[in-house]
């Protein structure tokens, strides 16, 4: 790499003009205080009596100038750019990590507020009104604070899914930005304290938000909702109630045993949908609902035998339902063909025995009928025992 020299006093020749293509050096600027050669003898030297000493302004030490490098990590030390600032925090939080469910802090809550913990009932304002609230809420609400207002985007996975709403009017896939403030967390109802029509009240809310999730086919949320309502209507009462009361806390039962059946089947679990439909028929043995799901859980698990029964009686309680005559049909075909194969296999375990000649021409020892030849064998053993008996006595 070429080098610089600066142009001494002693070399009065004007440097060699820059080759073509290379912009010329700026010229120096001449500092205060400083004059041309010629006129260093003519003026006087000045006074310098009066100003204060020189001080040390940094200057390294003759011990750190010999040291190797010094002025080259000097040089690097200064052309070393600025480091940039830190970036702001993401004011976005990830609430499941995959980006489809993010919540932003408008207005944080007051000082000292808490979370609202499982199970309590919290009071919530939203901008957009959305009919038994959605899934983004059931996650996002937990992670404010009381007197919070948040912004919340969600994916359509957990608001209203591929089928949307009607009504409100939610386009299918359609993601939603919600501006939510949580109000009130509050702990939940003493089950064992609600009066029966409290009890209703909560099991048919329940039950509802549970029908509303089954339409938008987000079955694991309907049949949490349906076990709820279930709970609230189970659990041990010390408030006494009336007799019609308790028939319609029944009946209500009734109904979510079924509406959780056909959540579980929705979701393949077949034991539970099996079990909810056995609860049903201890208290409705009739319930031709409850029939017609055991019939076909039990249909799906290959239990034909078992299935076509069920399906009967339902089909005999309500014999214009076209829907049990069409999988009665149906199984009744699958049980035949079943039956054929197992026969067909069965015959192919023991040799095809269907092909074997009723009689054999020849009339060898192999020609006696079996029920003959197991009475002799029979007598044989009977003589051999007399004769130990006998033989023990003497």
């Amino acid at each position: 790499m070429a080098s610089c020299a600066e142009p001494s006093a002693a070399d009065p020749e004007p440097t060699a003009p820059p080759p073509a293509g290379v912009p010329p050096l700026e010229d120096f600027e001449v500092l205060d205080g400083v004059e041309d050669a010629e006129g260093e003898e003519e003026e006087e030297e000045e006074d310098l009596s009066e100003l204060p000493p020189l001080e040390d302004v940094g200057q390294p030490s003759q011990e750190e100038a010999e040291q190797p490098g010094a002025l080259a990590r000097e040089f690097l030390a200064a052309m070393e750019p600025e480091p940039e600032p830190a970036p702001a925090p993401d004011e976005w939080l990830d609430i499941l990590g995959n980006g489809l469910l993010r919540k932003k802090m408008l207005v944080p809550g007051p000082p000292g507020s808490s979370r609202p913990a499982k199970g309590q009932v919290v009071t919530v304002q939203l901008q957009t009104s959305l009919e038994n609230g959605t899934r983004a809420l059931d996650l996002s609400v937990p992670l404010m604070d009381v007197g919070e207002t948040a912004m919340v985007t969600a994916d359509s996975k957990y608001c209203y899914g591929p089928q949307g709403s009607r009504s409100p009017y939610i386009p299918p896939h359609a993601a939603l930005c919600l501006e939510v403030t949580l109000k009130t967390a509050v702990d939940g109802p003493d089950l064992e304290m609600l009066t029966g029509q409290e009890r209703v009240a909560l099991a048919n809310r329940k039950r509802e938000c549970g029908n509303a999730h089954y339409q938008r086919a987000d079955f694991v949320l309907a049949a949490n909702s349906y076990d709820l309502a279930i709970k609230a209507i189970t659990s041990s009462a010390k408030v006494d109630m009336t007799f019609e009361e308790e028939e319609e806390l029944l009946q209500l039962k009734v109904k979510c045993l079924n509406n959780l059946a056909a959540s579980q089947l929705k979701l393949d679990h077949y034991r539970a949908a099996l079990r909810s439909c056995s609860l049903v028929l201890e208290h409705q043995p009739d319930n031709i609902k409850a029939l017609f799901r055991k019939g076909k859980v039990l249909a799906q698990q290959g239990e034909y035998s078992e299935a076509i029964p069920i399906l009967r009686a339902a089909l005999k309680l309500e014999p214009s339902n076209k829907t049990i005559h069409a999988e009665l049909s149906k199984l009744v075909k699958k049980h035949a063909a079943q039956r054929s194969t197992e026969t067909a296999l069965y015959r192919k375990m023991l040799g095809n025995p269907s092909r074997l000649p009723a009689k054999c021409p020849g009339k060898g020892a192999w020609s006696i009928p079996w029920k003959w030849l197991f009475g002799a064998t029979a007598v044989a053993l009977g003589g051999v025992a007399l004769s130990v008996v006998i033989a023990a006595r003497n």
